[in-house]
Formats: structure tokens, sequence, C-alpha cells
């Protein structure tokens, strides 16, 4: 919770803060994210507006997770901005004049209660957006090796004589069709002596 009483109601008040605060739980996706109590670094600019407090900040964390192509650990970090604004709860009747209309706007709207903003909602939306989809302990990871599970970037040329299962019946139809040729050279090299002999 951040405390704006010292804005008041002043619009074109501003308050400039740099906080470290905890991570809360949950904070990224299944492969990478921010590791619950990592110190989560917050630069913020509070702005007074005629309806609320405009937000602008910039959240700095440190990202753990695995690499999706070979899940080796990996660690980086992250960098997001964002900006929200949060309205005075006595601005919900002017909030509803302007957008009778629109509840799904109505419902996403932030409040201040007491004076105090909860910046969780909206610094976990930034985070979460500003993550990788599809991490990647770097960009020319050739992953896992299907069969055996080595990693492919210490050996590029790892490889196996294995057959794909799938093309395993034309394999054997290939064979087939080799010791069937060994077969016909047989009797044509026999059939070319017995002609030498007459």
């Amino acid at each position: 919770m951040f405390d704006t009483r010292e804005l008041g109601r002043r619009p074109g008040a501003l308050k400039r803060l740099s906080r470290s605060v905890p991570a809360p739980k949950d904070l990224g996706i299944e492969v990478i994210g921010v590791r619950e109590g990592a110190t989560v670094q917050l630069d913020l600019r509070l702005e007074s507006v005629m309806e609320g407090v405009l937000v602008t900040g910039t959240a700095r964390a440190p990202l753990t997770g695995e690499c999706v192509r070979c899940l080796e650990p990996l660690e980086r970090e992250l960098e997001a901005d964002f900006q929200e604004m949060y309205s005075y709860p006595d601005a919900d009747a002017w909030g509803r004049e302007a957008d009778s209309d629109d509840d799904a706007e109505e419902e996403d709207r932030l409040f201040l209660e007491d004076d105090l903003l909860d910046l969780e909602p909206v610094l976990r939306d930034a985070v979460v957006l500003s993550l990788p989809l599809q991490p990647v302990c770097r960009e020319d990871c050739l992953g896992l090796c299907p069969d055996c599970g080595m990693r492919l970037t210490d050996d590029p040329d790892h490889h196996h004589d294995a057959v794909d299962i799938r093309w395993a019946a034309l394999q054997g139809l290939a064979d087939t069709i080799k010791d069937g040729e060994k077969d016909n050279m047989g009797g044509a090299d026999a059939g070319v002596d017995e002609k030498q002999e007459k």
C-alpha cells in the first residue's frame, strides 16, 4: 500500500518514490517468474489529477526459471513499465456518467481506499505481461536429444543410428529388396557360368 495523502487533491501535485518491496506469491508463469520474497525495486511517480492519482512506474526484479528447450536453470533481470489511474472513491458517480455504457471498463477501474493505493494487481499485470513466454538459456540452444535426453548444445554432433519407428516397415521392405537383388545376381552369375562352359 502507498499513501497519497501528501498529494492532497490538488491537480498537478507530484510525488516521486523509490522503494524495495518483497515479491508477492505466484508472480510469474509456469516456466519463469519472480521468486516469492525476492526484492522488487519500484520507481514511482504519483501525480494528482481531477479524478484521482495517476501512477507511472518501473519495476525491476530478478527472474528465475528454466530453458524451455534444454530445461537448464536460467536467471534474468526483468524491467517492466506500467501506468495506472487510481480513482477517488467519490469520483465513482463522475465515472458512471462518463462511461455509463461500458460496464467492463467500470469493473476494471481501481480506487483509492482511505488515500491508500494497492499496487500489487498493477505490478502483477506489468510483470507477467513482460515475461518471455518461451524463455531460453541462449537463442541458439539446441534443446535435448529426443532419444536419450542429452543436452545437444554440449555435443552438437550427437546422434543415434536408430530408425524412426514410423519408417521401420519401409526399412524391412528395403532389406527384403536388397536380399532379392543378391539372389538374382547369384542366379545370373550361375547362368553366365553355364553358358561359358558350353
